[in-house]
């Protein structure tokens, strides 16, 4: 990914640190951005911090206005940001629970993609990589909110594979399982950890699907479960 400028959004969280690291050591210039990322946050030469809040269109259109006056492109972007609220059944849940799951998933893809779509374009070999959620295409209990915004930022995403495909503009989703981070083994401290989906290995098919060898996957959703199949 040598010359590659890439995006990874909530790049200081518990996935976003391991795709960020595993695109810088690809080769490519990694802008990793959060409300309080910072330079530190990675050792690397090729690494920058540009602090944005993609959850409304000022953040994201500034965030890419500045990635575009520092480095003039954009291959890549990975969308790492989003949240979890569950625990009622559909008939149980209020509106706030809905609006806010919308709010935290699907809005900040909205924003970002908006803004970063027409430089993707312009690269001819564009890229755009959102995580999901297993709970987008398989509904569980208590979880409603959470997969009705899931589910709705994967149409979204597979629209803008069809809408780009005539520049080159690839949009792809990955599914995973419970993700092995700290905030998940926080909430569920006596689960087994050794079948939930270890961040590196969808750090490594992120890596796969941004370079040459992902360039014919285009608006599919792929599904990473673990062990919890």
């Amino acid at each position: 990914m040598d010359g590659r400028v890439a995006i990874v959004t909530g790049a200081d969280g518990g996935l976003g640190r391991s795709v960020t690291q595993a695109l810088l050591e690809q080769g490519a210039t990694v802008i990793g951005t959060s409300r309080k990322i910072q330079a530190s946050h990675f050792d690397h030469p090729s690494f920058n911090a540009i602090p944005a809040d993609v959850s409304n269109k000022v953040g994201a259109v500034g965030l890419i206005d500045q990635v575009l006056s520092r480095f003039e492109k954009l291959h890549l972007l990975v969308h790492t940001v989003g949240g979890f609220a569950g625990g009622q059944a559909v008939v149980d849940s209020d509106d706030d629970t809905f609006q806010r799951m919308m709010d935290v998933n699907l809005k900040p893809l909205l924003h970002i993609l908006r803004a970063a779509i027409p430089p993707l374009r312009e690269s001819g070999s564009g890229c755009v990589i959102a995580v999901g959620s297993r709970a987008a295409v398989e509904p569980g209990p208590s979880v409603g909110a959470y997969s009705a915004s899931k589910a709705a930022m994967l149409s979204v995403m597979k629209t803008v594979a069809v809408e780009n495909r005539d520049a080159g503009l690839r949009a792809n989703v990955i599914l995973p399982g419970t993700i092995d981070t700290p905030a998940n083994r926080q909430s569920n401290p006596d689960a087994d950890f050794s079948k939930w989906v270890r961040p590196r290995a969808i750090a490594s098919l992120i890596t796969w699907l941004a370079g040459d060898a992902g360039r014919d996957i285009n608006g599919a959703a792929i599904p990473v479960y673990g062990s919890e199949i």
